[in-house]
């Protein structure tokens, strides 16, 4: 199967965006406290961007669902997502700054579920793994771009971060007009009694399959230990490395999950959905376990490297799993629904790593995370199915 015109338009798109916000990340830290913002109102405004994020995702999941429609949602959130960008250098006060924050998370709310069910529509069963790697590489290819586009920029023009800003609204605008391009295709209108309010979603998880409790249950139990990327980078940092040494082993990081994201999903479809999730937590629990005790250079791009291979493995995978395992009439909710539950966890398992790396140090973070998902791997291994659909048998002769 060829990827389709509807996947690479949706995979550009997502490129141009993920450049726009990645031109930002590295940054943002370090422009809110240069405008006032305490440490503790950074935590704040982040926690709250990410917990509107999280639950809007399966609210609007449901939604396009609901509607039959996909476009419409992916266009206004890749919208609020750009606008957000000048939002931030156009005024400083800690209220317009919450409002702009807050504006791109809910574009990612508004957009997550119907993209994803999107790509789904693009493949079979038996593809999902291709065209999901295949938008994950796309994606991360901008979180290479733009911190590397940031890094330039800053080089010749230090501490301009309102300027930096004004730029990556650039790539955001050439996101939302790619977004022009998409086609609705018809679908039913389905008409339900329940679940129109905002936390309506949640009827989904009485209604949904077994098979998908099941496994989205493992995937927030690993969710809830996998913290923000932040710690290992932090950790690097802590081992002696330079500023440039951690900020290029994040872009590494991400060109490694990259270039590897779209061969792993052509590997998931004829392995199975399920073995290369495992296959990626296995490399996961390797790296936090190396992460606990290294202090060299030369180890840390070694497990940089694989963690990259770990995202290539799962990210994609996951939410080709979760649509083969909902129906097709859902495959928004579902995959909102994992979404959005999977954002309040990560946001407990960044507030668990801190808690457990001040009290007993950075080993025992990285120790404990491992071992958790050693036992979340060993649960989805037993306790749920492939996601691969059956082959079909040979006809009789």
């Amino acid at each position: 199967m060829q990827i389709t015109k509807t996947v690479w338009i949706l995979s550009a798109v997502s490129l141009f965006t993920d450049m726009a916000s990645e031109m930002l990340y590295p940054i943002m830290p370090v422009y809110l406290k240069a405008i006032g913002f305490s440490v503790l109102l950074i935590g704040v405004l982040e926690g709250v961007a990410e917990a509107v994020a999280g639950l809007s995702k399966g609210y609007f999941g449901k939604l396009s669902d609901n509607s039959g429609k996909r476009v419409p949602f992916v266009q206004l959130g890749y919208a609020l997502s750009a606008i957000s960008k000048p939002m931030m250098a156009m005024f400083v006060y800690p209220a317009w700054i919450f409002i702009a924050r807050t504006t791109d998370r809910i574009g990612k709310g508004i957009r997550t579920g119907a993209r994803d069910a999107l790509l789904s529509d693009e493949a079979t069963p038996a593809t999902k793994g291709k065209v999901f790697g295949f938008h994950r590489s796309m994606d991360t290819l901008g979180a290479v771009l733009g911190p590397s586009l940031a890094l330039l920029y800053l080089w010749y023009y230090p501490n301009d971060y309102g300027t930096l800003f004004l730029l990556a609204f650039l790539p955001g605008m050439a996101a939302v007009f790619a977004s022009l391009l998409l086609k609705q295709k018809n679908r039913p209108e389905i008409k339900r009694s329940a679940g129109t309010s905002f936390f309506g979603f949640l009827h989904y998880w009485k209604e949904s399959p077994p098979q998908y409790r099941k496994v989205v249950a493992g995937l927030l139990a690993f969710a809830l230990f996998n913290s923000s990327d932040a710690f290992i980078l932090l950790k690097a940092k802590q081992s002696g490395l330079t500023d440039s040494m951690v900020i290029g082993l994040y872009i590494f990081y991400n060109l490694i999950y990259a270039l590897s994201a779209y061969p792993a999903g052509i590997l998931a479809d004829r392995l199975g959905l399920k073995n290369m999730f495992l296959l990626g937590l296995g490399i996961f629990t390797a790296v936090y376990a190396g992460m606990a005790f290294t202090a060299s250079f030369t180890v840390f791009l070694l497990l940089f490297f694989l963690y990259g291979c770990y995202a290539a493995a799962t990210e994609g995978v996951a939410k080709a799993w979760i649509s083969n395992i909902a129906g097709k009439q859902d495959t928004a909710t579902a995959i909102g629904t994992y979404a959005g539950f999977q954002s309040i966890f990560a946001m407990l398992a960044s507030s668990l790593a801190g808690l457990v790396w001040y009290a007993f140090g950075a080993p025992a973070t990285f120790l404990l995370t491992a071992v958790a998902t050693a036992l979340v791997t060993a649960y989805l291994f037993w306790f749920t199915t492939t996601g691969q659909p059956p082959k079909t048998a040979a006809p009789a002769i």
